[in-house]
């Protein structure tokens, strides 16, 4: 095997294991998205999302509604930790996923940010470790000790992690989220405006996309609104175009369970403005990043040209959203940047997820012989 198609080889199989861990969640991933898009300040209906304040800042009485109130906790603690587990459960199984959760709970409460990176990190190493201190005494323990060996060195385990992971992890996903938010300025200063995608549409798909964007796009967008009225800062990170052609590519060319969700979350994205619901696409597919990067270079560039932008944020990043804060000189130029890099990012993800469509078809084939085989097995029993 030559090193290219072994580095190809390489490459599938460490985003088929993204995918085993993100994909099987992608259900939590809608169910926040709907939350967030109805009950959010700037959503379908914030009324519901928290108790209203009276002129002195008291809560008044709604019949006790503050749904807003499950948003934080879900993108925080349970989106990361089920993607932990899941992780975990695809290196050694249930052990493997409950020290992935343990561990994880270090890097969540280690950043301000939420922490998807730092589960997809440590759930599989939490499972890992697990395994080799398995092995250790594998056949060696005393009959009737079993559970309380198996107990207590998944405890320690994953309380160790948890410390390093606090320590050690946390910090240096902060660190690169924070590298990430410098490297957007430099190149904004640098004139170089459609190169911001390069970093943001990572960012993006990494879940740092609320410190890219709240840290640094937004504080610039808003000074240079203050002296023109507009600016496309605030389209970089939240322009719904490049997310959309991405779900659309899955929705005509992908298989299995992506093409059959797909749907769902383009109504999510587009519509309700939640990006991070196609997050996980990508994931699953590294390669298309390079359709998100030159979607989201594509809707830069044509805002650029026609010198148009927002008047504020668009929050959260829907459709309407970007088009209630659109100036009248400017619809032309927002209109085209959501189109043309909806376009560019279809046609590149389409290709890709084309190319290894056969594979793909192999693999759900595979799936269901498995599970038809195992149904058999329990039959049998």
């Amino acid at each position: 095997m030559t090193t290219s198609s072994s580095a190809r080889v390489g490459i599938q199989k460490f985003g088929s294991f993204l995918s085993g861990m993100v994909m099987p969640n992608i259900a939590a991933f809608i169910a926040w998205g709907l939350i967030t898009a109805f009950f959010i300040p700037t959503g379908w209906l914030p009324a519901l999302g928290a108790n209203p304040l009276d002129a002195d800042g008291n809560a008044l009485n709604n019949g006790g509604l503050n749904f807003l109130a499950m948003v934080g906790p879900m993108i925080v603690y349970m989106l990361p930790l089920l993607i932990a587990n899941t992780g975990g459960r695809l290196v050694y199984g249930v052990r493997g996923g409950v020290v992935g959760v343990i561990g994880t709970m270090g890097v969540i409460v280690g950043t301000s940010i939420p922490m998807f990176m730092g589960a997809m990190i440590v759930g599989p190493l939490g499972g890992w470790l697990i395994k080799k201190v398995d092995a250790i005494w594998a056949g060696k323990i005393r009959a009737g000790f079993e559970m309380l060996v198996d107990n207590f060195s998944a405890g320690i385990v994953g309380g160790v992690l948890a410390c390093v992971a606090f320590l050690g992890i946390a910090p240096f996903v902060q660190t690169v989220s924070d590298a990430l938010g410098k490297g957007v300025q430099a190149l904004y200063d640098s004139g170089f405006a459609p190169l911001l995608s390069i970093l943001v549409e990572p960012a993006k798909v990494l879940f740092l996309n609320n410190a890219i964007n709240h840290g640094v796009l937004t504080p610039l967008g808003t000074e240079a609104a203050a002296a023109s009225g507009k600016s496309f800062l605030f389209l970089v990170e939240a322009n719904p175009g490049p997310g959309l052609g991405i779900l659309l590519a899955f929705a005509v060319f992908g298989v299995g369970l992506s093409k059959a969700s797909a749907p769902g979350a383009i109504i999510i994205h587009f519509l309700g403005g939640i990006h991070e619901v196609y997050f996980p696409y990508v994931l699953m597919k590294p390669a298309i990043i390079v359709a998100a990067i030159a979607g989201g270079a594509t809707g830069v560039a044509t805002n650029w040209l026609f010198g148009s932008g927002l008047r504020a944020p668009a929050s959260p990043g829907s459709i309407f959203a970007v088009l209630l804060q659109t100036p009248a000189d400017s619809y032309v130029g927002v209109i085209l940047s959501v189109v043309l890099s909806a376009t560019v990012s279809f046609l590149i993800a389409g290709i890709i997820v084309r190319s290894t469509r056969k594979a793909d078809l192999a693999a759900e084939a595979g799936d269901l012989a498995a599970a038809q085989a195992q149904s058999k097995a329990n039959k049998g029993k």
